[in-house]
């Protein structure tokens, strides 16, 4: 596979997959979503990440929601699809199924089920495997939060040797790591935030930008914290940062997947229902998590 040059620069909203009442994907949602979020300067999306419940999507469900996300994405902003699986085969399946829907780049989770066994030379193997298969490049993804596998700095800097893996999704919340990662994979290799939490301190240390659950509901206020962090505002951008913090705990970790939809409801857009087993907020919680938001001045 020949490099590909792809810029991950910028603001990715990790975007939650909007469901019916009855349970199936609700593409005409998904699409009313994007239309409002293209009015903000980001720099594309990431379409079945961890926030679009893709371990409840099956297979044909996930390639007809490439297809409706492509639709609806501006050819100038990119379309990162979630395409890992626990095998390798299957990753490398629906991969190829993302970039004949017209995805820019493919984001693969770690396999975790058989997680004692997922060293180094596993990992290492199953990322090759996958970029030396795919016609678009491999964005590597480390969430431990939810794989209970966290990637060291030398395990995703020698799978960055691989031409045509060209970034990472950190969300471990290692700031020190996420440093590493920087050091060791060399200047051309992509680092992107997986979390607004440390949003700024990832930059300080060379991150490129962030896919960050919060840019669904803060875009305007993360991309100004970039742009401050860009022309080196450095104590507007801090602030900034630490005004968010509050907001980000909220949607990434109490409430979590069902509190980003149900502040994506608050704010108008097309939050809806879970997919069980996954359960909606409880009107206790969205009162909290109004009261969050309102403190955090995303909504008045």
């Amino acid at each position: 596979m020949e490099n590909q040059t792809l810029s991950l620069g910028g603001i990715f909203p990790p975007v939650p997959t909007p469901f019916d009442r009855a349970g199936r994907v609700a593409p005409r949602c998904l699409a009313e979503n994007i239309d409002r979020w293209n009015a903000h300067d980001l720099a594309g999306y990431v379409v079945l990440g961890s926030n679009g419940e893709a371990a409840y999507l099956d297979r044909d469900e996930k390639i007809a929601l490439f297809r409706d996300a492509r639709a609806a994405i501006p050819g100038e902003k990119l379309f990162i699809a979630g395409t890992g699986c626990e095998s390798t085969a299957l990753t490398i399946d629906l991969t190829l199924r993302a970039a004949d829907a017209g995805a820019d780049a493919a984001l693969v989770i770690t396999p975790f089920f058989y997680a004692a066994r997922m060293n180094h030379a596993a990992l290492l193997d199953h990322y090759q495997y996958v970029a030396d298969a795919s016609p678009i490049p491999v964005v590597v993804y480390n969430v431990p939060k939810f794989t209970g596998i966290d990637l060291e700095a030398a395990t995703v800097a020698g799978a960055s040797r691989h031409p045509n893996i060209i970034g990472v999704k950190d969300s471990s919340g290692s700031i020190g790591k996420l440093g590493d990662t920087v050091r060791m994979a060399g200047p051309d290799f992509q680092v992107l935030a997986g979390s607004a939490s440390f949003f700024f301190a990832a930059l300080g240390l060379g991150a490129r930008g962030g896919v960050m659950a919060l840019a669904n509901i803060a875009p305007v206020q993360l991309l100004e914290l970039h742009r401050l962090f860009e022309e080196a505002e450095w104590d507007r951008a801090a602030a900034l940062q630490r005004k968010l913090l509050p907001v980000d705990a909220a949607i990434t970790g109490r409430f979590g997947v069902p509190g980003l939809k149900a502040a994506l409801d608050l704010l108008g857009y097309h939050g809806g229902p879970c997919r069980p087993p996954l359960q909606d907020l409880d009107e206790s919680d969205r009162d909290s998590l109004r009261a969050v938001l309102v403190e955090g001045d995303i909504i008045e």
